[in-house]
């Protein structure tokens, strides 16, 4: 595994953008191999003479060597992960866009970035009845082992986050700023209580980052890559909540938008998204269905809502599953460790059971109920 100070001296490399990244990768370039002096930049690329000169700098443990380790030192004093690329907790799903970070700065718990996600964006200015729309479906979703992927922004995402808070669910907050320099500051304490549940601080800027507006643009595309949809509950025409949903559908993901007045200008964004062909939402089962499909699930009538009686005998696989699972709550990776099964594997089961009534399942804890 590479030594993190690779990566962080990586990110702040002068000149090296999600282009060059991206050609460097196509030529079978590691960025962190030609940090260590391992291999030679092919003849096809040329990069800037500062970067060189970076590059350089940390080979021979100069200056930019020096900043990585000063970072990784005050992150430890923090009590702030760092996450390569190549680390094998690294999110598979936001490893898999065009453009992810190559180091991830983390405060929480680190499993939670790979629970199922999805992300619920929208307007600052949120409507009263916008706020209650978005706090109900990250409430309900999170009760289904689906959590709320947001920004910490005031208005939907601080609704979103709350919800999981609320039915003691995790959830993961993509911050614009060092993890340890909270925007809006009045969400301190909602950041505390987000890693008391479980859940987990994000970002891609190292410690005392301050939240200039140029970052918060660059946020938004990890709360799509994190996600496997993005939920738009209310937002303008020109609005950063629509710059993430069209980065999800770039990265591949789902986008749902829920509809509203044609006189409410917070309505226009989610419209304009629905005719460009996000899915149009109007209750949490049409969430519920395409989430189970991206998941992998069989999601069936009757739904969750509905008798168990009436539903098929359970796979072996479940079977197996369910005999581990005890009535009092057990953390997941307990579970998971107990169970033998890798930890998405593991979410995507649960969350059969959850639909099948058999099981209650939080984003961090699981115990049987029949």
């Amino acid at each position: 595994m590479s030594d993190p100070r690779e990566w962080i001296a990586a990110s702040q490399l002068p000149g090296i953008g999600p282009a060059t990244l991206a050609r460097l990768r196509q030529e079978g370039v590691c960025i962190t191999r030609l940090l260590r002096a391992e291999i030679a930049l092919p003849s096809t690329i040329r990069l800037r003479r500062d970067t060189l000169e970076a590059i350089h700098q940390f080979q021979y443990q100069g200056a930019r060597f020096t900043e990585a380790d000063q970072l990784l030192q005050q992150a430890d004093t923090l009590g702030i992960k760092v996450l390569g690329f190549s680390h094998a907790d690294y999110p598979e799903l936001l490893a898999a866009i065009p453009d992810p970070p190559l180091v991830l700065w983390i405060k929480g718990e680190v499993a939670a970035l790979n629970v199922p996600q999805l992300g619920i964006v929208g307007s600052r200015h949120a409507s009263r009845s916008g706020v209650q729309l978005a706090y109900d479906f990250a409430s309900a979703l999170a009760q289904s082992g689906v959590i709320a992927c947001s920004g910490l922004a005031l208005g939907i995402d601080a609704a979103a986050h709350q919800a999981c808070l609320d039915v003691d669910s995790a959830t993961v907050a993509v911050l614009g700023t060092g993890v340890d320099r909270i925007y809006p500051r009045r969400h301190q304490r909602l950041s505390e209580q987000i890693l008391a549940s479980g859940g987990v601080l994000v970002s891609e800027y190292p410690p005392g980052t301050a939240p200039l507006p140029g970052h918060f643009p660059r946020r938004n595309r990890i709360i799509s890559g994190l996600s496997i949809g993005t939920l738009v509950v209310e937002a303008a025409l020109r609005s950063g909540s629509l710059i993430t949903a069209r980065q999800a559908l770039e990265q591949g993901r789902e986008v749902f938008a829920i509809p509203g007045s044609i006189h409410n200008p917070l309505s226009r964004g989610c419209h304009a998204l629905i005719r460009e062909g996000a899915t149009l939402v109007e209750t949490i089962d049409h969430v519920v269905e395409q989430v189970g499909s991206i998941l992998g699930l069989l999601v069936q009538e009757p739904t969750r809502h509905q008798a168990s009686s009436q539903s098929a005998p359970l796979a072996p696989e479940l079977q197996q599953l369910l005999q581990k699972i005890p009535w009092e709550p057990i953390w997941l990776d307990t579970l998971a460790g107990q169970s033998d099964l890798p930890l998405p594997r593991l979410q995507a089961l649960l969350m059969q059971l959850q639909l099948e009534g058999l099981i209650e399942l939080t984003a961090s804890r699981v115990c049987r109920i029949r």
